[in-house]
């Protein structure tokens, strides 16, 4: 766990705001997190056409989009839990690959080969891709071969946000040289959420049959996650309830507003500014170190990038309110 920096002392009302795990089922439904176990055959569209239909909602987005014939985790944020998405699409995936080779090749080989894709690579992305084709550097944290059967091998990759495992396949069979093509993929983590969290569109129709004809909210409430679980991947800024409402209106964050922080935040990290209650305010880029802070007077220690929490919601002291 990461240690916290104290770096003021502050207290947070009860009149203002609700702790995540407070939220009402209503607020969830249409603020929170559905992580699904995508199956093979429809689009990642697809299903989050269906959810809509079965909670009865009007918005609804998924976050990295999985090919027909790929499963495992596809987070589907509802209503304004969309907003987060784009933080979701920017953070590690992981995924288990079923590579077919198409030539005999040794153990060894086939080892060496594969351990050569570590750490940071050049990938074109495929033809039938959503994003220009030009070269771009992608970086691959693992890769670990679990099994190696003839021609097939099972292998695991944690790897950078927008890294093609069809193309990683391809050209690991190319410095093999006897080619490969990608036989199955499953995605086992993105970013905070993994096979631990998936529910089936089974499991949600369920879930909102017994909401909504048995008044029983307690199946919903095991399978929504409120948007700050989304973040927690995410270095944590905590902030005085005085200095939420000018975050909510795009405001930096000055060192006044923090009351602590992770130390091991670095100058230009991603980070989460939460309340005091934990609820997510904003995602913001750190203008400093952590250890830094200690040292200041004033200053601000936070870049507003985008705002989660509605204006009002903490009330205004600041010099621009009314």
């Amino acid at each position: 766990m990461s240690k916290i920096l104290e770096i003021s002392t502050a207290e947070t009302t009860s009149q203002f705001g609700n702790r995540p795990e407070q939220l009402s089922i209503d607020r969830l439904l249409h603020s929170g997190i559905l992580v699904v176990d995508k199956v093979q055959g429809p689009s990642s569209h697809e299903v989050v056409a269906w959810i809509k239909n079965i909670l009865n909602i009007d918005k609804a987005g998924h976050s990295g989009t999985l090919d027909p014939n790929v499963t495992g985790l596809l987070p589907v944020a509802l209503e304004e839990g969309t907003k987060v998405l784009k933080s979701l699409l920017d953070t590690g995936k992981e995924y288990v690959c079923l590579m077919r080779l198409h030539n005999d090749i040794s153990e060894d080989d086939i080892l060496s080969a594969m351990s050569l894709f570590k750490g940071k690579i050049y990938q074109r992305p495929p033809v039938k891709s959503a994003v220009k084709r030009r070269v771009r550097v992608r970086e691959i944290y693992s890769l670990d071969v679990l099994d190696i059967e003839k021609r097939f091998v099972l292998f695991k990759v944690n790897c950078e946000a927008g890294t093609y495992i069809r193309k990683l396949v391809y050209d690991i069979g190319m410095v093999l040289g006897c080619g490969a093509n990608m036989a199955e993929l499953r995605r086992t983590r993105v970013g905070p959420f993994t096979e631990d969290d998936i529910v089936t569109l089974q499991d949600i129709a369920d879930a909102y049959y017994y909401l909504t004809t048995k008044g029983d909210e307690g199946p919903l409430r095991k399978i929504l996650f409120p948007i700050e679980r989304s973040v927690s991947n995410l270095p944590r800024v905590w902030v005085r309830d005085s200095a939420i409402d000018a975050i909510c209106h795009g405001a930096s964050l000055a060192l006044p507003g923090v009351t602590k922080v992770e130390k091991s935040i670095k100058k230009g990290d991603k980070v989460a500014v939460l309340s005091l209650k934990e609820e997510l305010v904003a995602i913001g880029i750190s203008l400093k170190d952590a250890t830094t802070l200690k040292k200041m007077n004033k200053g601000f220690v936070v870049k507003t990038n985008r705002v989660f929490m509605h204006p009002g919601t903490y009330p205004s002291q600041w010099k621009g309110s009314n």
